[in-house]
């Protein structure tokens, strides 16, 4: 190091260092301050002014806010990338680590107890948030409770924890709204059908009674059972399918998919007579049983439209596709 005659020493330039982005913060407080230092020591040093601590009463030690771990080597400071977080432990203090905190593992389970109103559920839907970014899909499974709150996440927010654009993530958020409108709907509906059911069962028992009570109309009643009992031998429904049909509230909700088609394409006199119900309600219940199916195949549909879009979402911003292959040429 060369000296000037009258001035400072100007360092060498080899001595001279860039300047790192950093992030600093205390253990037990939420608070973050930007610095710029070259070194460790510079670092730790406006840790003490900037955060108010006394370093001549307690050494102070800087870990990442990201896993604790703790930095005391220069090499090691250079090579961390520019905007790492550290937190300023004074004393004693120790790190504390939460694996479920969504990223704010240094706060402290004190500090986190202290606003355990505001950042519950800031952790809450950021968990969420991330869940739906490693599989769009998974937004199938979700609980309503959890579609209604990323709905309500300003999209901003959302659009920063997701690394995506504001266009996408508000089409995002419909689809949540679509999705929960659409169990909504089918709340709706069960309801409603439970009703219609009660009502067909209360309705079929008083014309059971009816019937009962009219002796001079069995030998008909007979002669049409046996002219329908005919089709019935070639009913394709299994014995368990009309267990289902004759003993469940709302049966649509408990078959299978294939058997709702078995249900829906059956011949509803033949079913009719199975089943030892009047024509009128065993085609309400074929129409459910109809509906339901189609319910079922929308969502699959919608399931494979949205693993579609996951995957493309799954690609690196910077990631090149690969060109399609064009055809060989058959000479």
């Amino acid at each position: 190091m060369t000296e000037v005659a009258g001035g400072p020493s100007v360092p060498e330039p080899s001595e001279i260092r860039a300047l790192k982005q950093c992030l600093l913060c205390r253990n037990h407080g939420r608070e973050q301050h930007g610095v710029a230092a070259s070194c460790l020591e510079e670092l730790r040093s406006k840790a003490c002014d900037i955060l108010a601590i006394d370093k001549s009463l307690a050494r102070v030690t800087l870990v990442l806010a990201e896993d604790g771990t703790v930095v005391d080597d220069d090499d090691y400071f250079l090579c961390l990338p520019a905007n790492t977080k550290f937190v300023a432990l004074a004393g004693n203090e120790k790190w504390a680590y939460n694996n479920s905190d969504g990223g704010t593992a240094w706060i402290t389970q004190e500090s986190f107890d202290g606003d355990e109103t505001d950042s519950g559920a800031g952790l809450k839907w950021k968990n969420v948030a991330r869940q739906l970014k490693a599989d769009l899909s998974s937004i199938v499974f979700l609980s309503e409770e959890d579609l209604q709150m990323l709905i309500d996440v300003p999209c901003s927010e959302l659009a920063q924890e997701l690394s995506q654009s504001h266009v996408a993530v508000q089409g995002l958020q419909n689809t949540l709204q679509q999705v929960l409108d659409q169990r909504e709907e089918a709340r709706q509906s069960k309801q409603l059908l439970e009703l219609y059911l009660r009502a067909l069962e209360k309705e079929g028992s008083i014309l059971l009674k009816q019937q009962e009570s009219k002796a001079g109309l069995g030998d008909e009643r007979d002669a049409v059972d046996t002219g329908i009992g005919e089709s019935s031998s070639e009913i394709a429904l299994t014995s368990q399918i009309l267990t289902a049909l004759k003993e469940k509230p709302a049966p649509e909700l408990s078959l299978s998919s294939q058997d709702l088609e078995l249900v829906a394409k059956e011949d509803p006199k033949a079913l009719a007579v199975a089943l030892n119900w009047d024509i009128k309600k065993t085609e309400a219940v074929q129409q459910t049983c109809n509906q339901e199916l189609s319910l079922r195949l929308q969502q699959v549909q919608s399931l494979y439209s949205l693993r579609s879009i996951s995957a493309r979402k799954s690609s690196l911003p910077g990631e090149v596709q690969n060109p399609k292959q064009a055809k060989r040429d058959p000479t």
